[in-house]
């Protein structure tokens, strides 16, 4: 049986083409790229990179069926503790893969029974008793023994990772997980996420370090990181919540508008999302204030039409033709009276069943829960004012619900604090040269956010090796060496001590630093990964050059920079600035003549960097 083709074939029935082809070059390139050269001796992991809500579930089971007819016997497909994702994700493996023996967490019997003779796809959630019972199963059928185990982890930053790594320990789940895949003959374990900062953060020695990534192009109609915080400014669909008077009214009215639009359409359900703070007492203030200002359109008949009538005018839609004003006011009136209108919280304390925000028109107010794994059908509307003292960049992205398919651009509308929607921003900027450097082949993925905004939770980040390099301050090596002073002094030739600096391409740069023989204080590496990061996103990247020779500078003495050249690298707050001095070796050095580099990355950012050496 061709298991891909019959899987690609199903989609395309399903009136589908452009996700089959999608599909069919993710899987076929992972495969020719990574599964087929796979040695089924030894145990590798990898990584599917792909947006927020933008179809890796679909790209994963691409990829399984391409293993199945590479050879693999035998898979795990692990889903996030949650008992309803993970029913959900067994169904649809039934109802899409065809040639599988599909079992769920009580179907020991079944795998065994089976005996590899169809392909096995064994859905699991991320919990340790369960993790712990497979792993036995696993074990004690010996079939591993011979065979080898392909393991596909959805959301594996989320709970795989090891989160006693600085306590010397190992988490029960990243134990269970690597008795799992250790358990086996052979193992290649294909981590899955949107948000891979923590990932990219591990050792390699940790063995959950990405010896490969793919990353998959989300579709044409994909609404994600660069439709609502692009480079050039902020578009029409952002409104900042300091510049509204009433916003919660504001929120309940728009969404009103935007809901007669879709339901007069023939659409099923419009989605708008309060996303306050992790505080249930807050989650019910924001129901009881949407329901105040439910009770106030329905009491203030005029002027709700008269504020109706701004949203509308205002409104673009692009997947359904603009219906006439009197037919958006009669079918929101009719909402109102009707009481088909439901507000829904959703958090610890409440347990909202997906089938009560999948039609009619939805106000969902909650806080953690909105988090992986929820998807809210047709969301066109999103309150967005959760903060944190200290925010991690993947825990937002997660979190920010309003990325998908099924939005409508023309009508999207989010209401945010303009200090949350700037560190959005630097969170998509961040994300666009994570995929910069994969596309262009860079191993070592760096990744950098502005002071203040942490990548991921740090107990999942080993403290002995992962370290930070901080924009704005100058680094130099106490005791360097070059591996020959002539060929650099040849490389500066041209860049005269008479000009007080030079702009220059940053490939230049680091073609400077590599004849730089650094001391053990300076991590040459680091910075050139960074440099590679920074042309990956912008291959034509500029830097700032200062070059002063016959420097009578003692070593070791704290600053390498004259006052007036830490002045002048200084003045230079968004640009790569590199000086070079040429020491002359009279107060150390060696006692003879040497090039010194001293490097300053762009202020207010902090680069994040992973050591292997103890």
């Amino acid at each position: 049986m061709q298991y891909l083709k019959t899987y690609l074939q199903k989609i395309v029935d399903r009136g589908n083409l452009k996700l089959a082809e999608s599909i069919s070059k993710t899987a076929e390139e992972v495969g020719s790229q990574h599964i087929r050269k796979f040695s089924f001796s030894s145990h590798e992991i990898g990584l599917l990179f792909g947006n927020v809500q933008s179809g890796k579930t679909g790209q994963m089971f691409g990829i399984m069926c391409k293993a199945a007819d590479l050879g693999f016997p035998a898979f795990v497909l692990l889903t996030t503790d949650n008992v309803v994702l993970q029913q959900q994700t067994l169904e649809r493996v039934k109802s899409d893969l065809e040639g599988f023996c599909i079992c769920g967490e009580n179907d020991a019997s079944l795998f065994a029974d089976n005996s590899l003779m169809e392909p096995a796809i064994i859905v699991l959630k991320k919990n340790a008793r369960v993790l712990k019972l497979w792993a036995n199963i696993l074990n004690s059928t010996g079939f591993m023994k011979g065979n080898p185990l392909f393991i596909i982890d959805d959301e594996a930053d989320a709970a795989s990772l090891n989160t006693l790594i600085n306590h010397d320990q190992q988490s029960s789940i990243n134990k269970y997980l690597d008795s799992i895949k250790n358990g086996a003959s052979s193992s290649l374990y294909l981590q899955v996420t949107g948000t891979p900062q923590a990932i990219f953060l591990q050792t390699i020695t940790s063995g959950w370090h990405p010896l490969f990534t793919y990353y998959f192009k989300p579709g044409d109609s994909y609404l994600g990181g660069d439709f609502f915080f692009p480079v050039n400014g902020k578009p029409d669909c952002i409104s900042f919540l300091e510049k509204i008077k009433e916003p919660t009214k504001e929120v309940v009215i728009r969404h009103l508008c935007v809901s007669a639009q879709l339901l007069a359409s023939g659409k099923k359900v419009s989605n708008c999302l309060f996303h306050p703070s992790v505080r249930v007492s807050a989650h019910q203030k924001f129901a009881d204030d949407v329901i105040k200002a439910l009770n106030w359109c329905m009491e203030n008949p005029q002027e709700f039409e008269a504020e109706i009538k701004q949203h509308y005018d205002s409104m673009t839609p692009q997947k359904s033709s603009k219906v006439p004003f009197d037919v958006i006011l009669h079918r929101a009136s009719e909402l109102l009276i009707k009481k088909e209108v439901k507000v829904l919280v959703m958090n610890g304390k409440n347990d909202i069943e997906s089938s009560e925000y999948s039609s009619g028109c939805c106000f969902v107010i909650g806080g953690n829960t909105l988090g992986r794994g929820v998807t809210f059908p047709a969301l066109q509307t999103i309150y967005y004012t959760r903060t944190s003292k200290k925010p991690q960049a993947d825990t937002m992205w997660q979190h920010s619900r309003m990325f998908g398919y099924d939005r409508d651009p023309g009508m999207m509308m989010i209401y945010i604090d303009e200090n949350l929607y700037k560190l959005f921003s630097d969170i998509n900027a961040t994300n666009n040269s994570i995929i910069a450097q994969i596309e262009r082949g860079i191993k070592d993925v760096k990744l950098y956010y502005p002071e203040g905004l942490n990548p991921t939770r740090k107990n999942v980040l080993d403290n002995d090796h992962v370290s930070v390099i901080s924009g704005g301050t100058n680094y130099y090596p106490f005791y360097p060496d070059n591996d020959s002073i002539e060929g650099i002094s040849k490389m500066l030739e041209a860049f005269t001590d008479e000009e007080p600096y030079f702009q220059v391409s940053l490939r230049l740069v680091k073609d400077i630093l590599a004849h730089i023989i650094p001391s053990p204080d300076f991590k040459l590496k680091a910075f050139q990964s960074i440099l590679d990061s920074l042309l990956a996103e912008k291959p034509v990247g500029q830097g700032i050059l200062i070059v002063r020779r016959e420097r009578n500078v003692a070593q070791g003495t704290g600053a390498l920079l004259s006052p007036n050249d830490w002045q002048l690298s200084n003045s230079f707050t968004n640009k790569t600035v590199l000086t070079m001095y040429q020491v002359t070796g009279t107060k150390g050095w060696g006692g003879k003549p040497l090039w010194v580099p001293n490097i300053k990355l762009p202020d207010n950012t902090i680069y994040y960097d992973v050591s292997e050496e103890d």
